[in-house]
């Protein structure tokens, strides 16, 4: 099967052939969080994009090796913790703690590497200075810097000319610099800051150098594929180009370049002083983490997407529908089914999710038109084939339609069993009114039942 994805390099999209001469390994590198706060959902949306990337990858090749990092040292580190009291270790410890249980409640995998750039000082150190030895670092005034000039065909993935760069560097203009463009490769800690000893005194690294060291330690100085958000294109993903093709060579680092679109909330920029500011953390005491997953997966990846309350209930009810789809068949064993060949078509032209979704309404429409257990096995195999590579359809159909809002006001399992026993022995009495009260109250808290020969079922709305 060929996969293609679109390389933000070369503008295009390109058929994917792995570094790996006999093409059986693949190296995927993201970017990960920067552990000072909870994840937004705009965090989220590139840990989902590339856990399909992910799941897609280890069907086609027999070896996948993912590396996403964590940064947990940082300015914002610092920040947060000079603003709260709260010891660095403590809030990147309690932070990285939260983006693991989000993640994962929106059902992604773990990476197989998880880097935390405190953890490879040395090698930063040392890809610093073999910057400094081949003449495309300097230091000064306590920093080493990244001299930008010397490298000829810097801002080949960004394309920005020479005035964009400047202004876009989001680096100091210091007195320092023997050009406006450079960068910070390491800069001075003060006693209370968090630093290590180096040739160029105690200090710390800067936010590029640490993923072009952590990539090279457990990808090699080239590999298959770096990914991230668009936002990461310039200057961070540039820098690392810089970094890490000037101490091992032009033609080495990442080979594929994918970044997924921009995330607005109502058609506006998220920010908290809008007050559209939503956490992931937040969003799972209101919404199962697979309906934040599905609207994430809705739109083409390197597309915008606008997040909104009625995107978040349609991809609810469209779990409902497949989850319902699913719930007919419980007693019917799923046969072992490959992965449906139009879901991989579709996830293998640059993981188009919105097409690979409409094959699964296809599939589910198929489970509930089919009529023999035979034929009801083999397409509930497909449904769950297709959701398994798309990290949805991954929780038990009674479960599903049992989840409830973590603050929500209403009745217990063990009430509602209850109650719709009460109800049956009161449509046994033919006394319709009580069981029409029971009804209504049901309906009224939000927990719909479902009349069918094997007796009452209920999910709530």
């Amino acid at each position: 099967m060929e996969l293609s994805l679109y390389n933000t390099m070369s503008r295009g999209k390109e058929r994917f052939v792995p570094v790996d001469p006999a093409g059986q390994r693949v190296g995927l590198y993201v970017c990960g969080p920067t552990v000072y706060d909870f994840a937004h959902i705009g965090n989220a949306r590139p840990v989902v994009v590339f856990d399909v990337l992910y799941r897609l990858l280890k069907r086609l090749y027999p070896s996948v090796t993912y590396v996403r990092n964590i940064t947990d040292v940082d300015d914002k580190i610092i920040a947060a913790a000079d603003e709260s009291g709260e010891p660095i270790d403590a809030i990147t410890a309690r932070t990285a703690d939260a983006f693991h249980a989000d993640m994962a409640a929106l059902n992604a995998l773990p990476p197989n590497v998880e880097p935390r750039a405190t953890q490879h000082i040395p090698e930063m150190i040392a890809l610093i200075a073999s910057l400094v030895e081949r003449g495309h670092a300097y230091e000064a005034d306590g920093h080493v810097l990244f001299h930008v000039p010397s490298m000829s065909d810097y801002g080949r993935l960004s394309r920005l000319d020479r005035r964009e760069v400047i202004e876009g560097a989001r680096v100091e203009i210091a007195g320092y610099k023997k050009d406006p463009a450079d960068f910070v490769l390491w800069k001075p800690s003060t006693d209370d800051q968090p630093g290590w000893d180096s040739p160029w005194g105690r200090g710390r690294p800067g936010w590029h150098i640490e993923c072009s060291a952590m990539s090279g330690r457990y990808l090699g100085e080239t590999f298959d594929i770096h990914g991230g958000g668009q936002d990461l294109i310039f200057p961070h993903h540039e820098n690392e180009i810089a970094q890490s093709r000037c101490a091992h060579g032009p033609e080495t680092f990442a080979k594929y370049w994918m970044h997924n679109g921009y995330l607005m909330v109502e058609g506006e920029k998220m920010s908290k002083s809008l007050g559209n500011f939503h956490t992931v953390h937040d969003l799972l005491d209101e919404f199962p983490g697979e309906v934040l997953r599905l609207v994430l997966l809705q739109t083409h990846y390197r597309q915008p997407l606008n997040w909104t309350a009625e995107g978040v209930r349609q991809a609810r009810d469209t779990l409902d529908r497949f989850y319902t789809a699913l719930r007919r068949t419980d007693d019917i064993d799923a046969a072992p089914a490959d992965l449906p060949r139009p879901v991989l078509d579709a996830l293998c032209d640059d993981l188009n999710t919105p097409l690979a979704i409409s094959h699964l309404h296809e599939i589910a429409g198929a489970l509930n038109k089919a009529e023999d257990r035979g034929e009801k096995a083999a397409r509930k195999g497909e449904l769950l084939a297709a959701g398994e590579v798309l990290g949805l359809l991954q929780a038990e159909p009674e479960a599903w339609f049992k989840w409830q809002p973590a603050a929500a006001d209403t009745l217990d399992a063990a009430e509602i069993e209850r109650l719709i026993e009460e109800r049956a022995a009161a449509r046994k009495a033919k006394d319709f009114a009580t069981s029409d009260r029971i009804r209504d109250d049901f309906k009224d808290k939000g927990i719909l039942l479902e009349d069918g020969p094997d007796g009452t079922t209920w999910r709530r709305a």
